[in-house]
């Protein structure tokens, strides 16, 4: 098994275990985390573009191996996040229907999220941030992390950031309301810093619930890491954006960070993630406006 594979094995290993399977430990120098390329030195960690002032912490040893992963379902688990985007499978289940969403989505919420204690960042929260939206939008937004204004209010996206994506979705002609968004992590980062990569596993599991039960057409991703985790990819995002990709069965475009945008004003960038956009436009079925840029 090469370097990546194994190291998307641990950290699926990660979330497995804080899921309650039963699990036999790996070694503590395995379970040390793999160097990773920043990527991250144009986009903000967390929503309120606060600079990451410390490093994500070392993840706690040891990991572990669930029984189901030496067969069956592949070297990833049948419904793992973190395989590489092409040995996904698409989900099989039929879609649910509107009310079945909104109930399986405030289930999800109130019985596992609120009161989550899987990771450490339970210990310095004020409040969890699920994600919210219609639960049969055609778009599903995806951030990084909760920041400071999320944590004290529980909704995603409402500082500055938020009021860039506020306008990004009017210019495609919808209402913040009429599609989903969500993070890779519910719980702020102490410090606004990266989530550490044992964090993301353990937490990365409610997401994919999420995906599941909204069933998106689109997913967009907004800046680098949220990228990175979905796609498991080491590219720049001067090379992941503008481009489809796929991640079980649902097309996915990355774009730039509102945070990133915000400390970038220019017109090429502003062009770019208005030329993204309108990829997504087409892609369900939106008109295209005529406006140049969308702020």
């Amino acid at each position: 098994m090469d370097g990546g594979a194994r190291n998307r094995v641990k950290l699926w290993l990660r979330a497995e275990k804080s899921f309650g399977l039963s699990v036999v430990a790996l070694t503590p120098d395995d379970a040390r985390p793999p160097a990773t390329e920043s990527g991250a030195a144009d986009e903000c960690a967390v929503e309120d573009c606060g600079e990451a002032t410390t490093a994500a912490p070392e993840p706690r040893a040891p990991v572990v191996l669930p029984p189901t992963a030496a067969g069956g379902g592949g070297p990833y688990g049948a419904t793992d996040l973190f395989a590489p985007a092409a040995e996904q499978p698409a989900f099989g289940a039929r879609p649910l229907t509107a009310d079945q969403k909104r109930e399986r989505l405030v289930a999800l919420d109130e019985n596992e999220v609120r009161g989550c204690t899987k990771c450490r960042l339970c210990e310095t929260r004020t409040q969890t941030v699920f994600g919210e939206g219609d639960g049969g939008a055609k778009i599903f937004i995806i951030g990084e992390g909760p920041g400071e204004n999320e944590d004290l209010t529980g909704r995603p996206f409402v500082g500055r950031a938020g009021e860039m994506l506020n306008k990004w979705i009017a210019a495609m002609g919808l209402r913040r309301e009429q599609v989903y968004i969500a993070n890779i992590v519910k719980c702020r980062p102490p410090g606004n810093r990266v989530p550490a990569p044992d964090e993301v596993a353990t937490c990365t599991p409610y997401l994919q619930r999420q995906l599941e039960i909204v069933r998106p057409k689109v997913i967009v991703t907004l800046g680098l890491p949220s990228a990175k985790y979905m796609l498991q990819s080491n590219s720049t995002m001067g090379r992941l954006r503008g481009q489809w990709h796929e991640w079980r069965g649902i097309k996915l475009m990355p774009t730039f960070h509102p945070a990133y945008v915000l400390r970038s004003y220019t017109n090429e960038v502003r062009a770019a993630v208005w030329d993204d956009l309108k990829k997504v436009m087409g892609e369900v079925g939106l008109p295209l406006p005529k406006q140049k840029t969308p702020s």
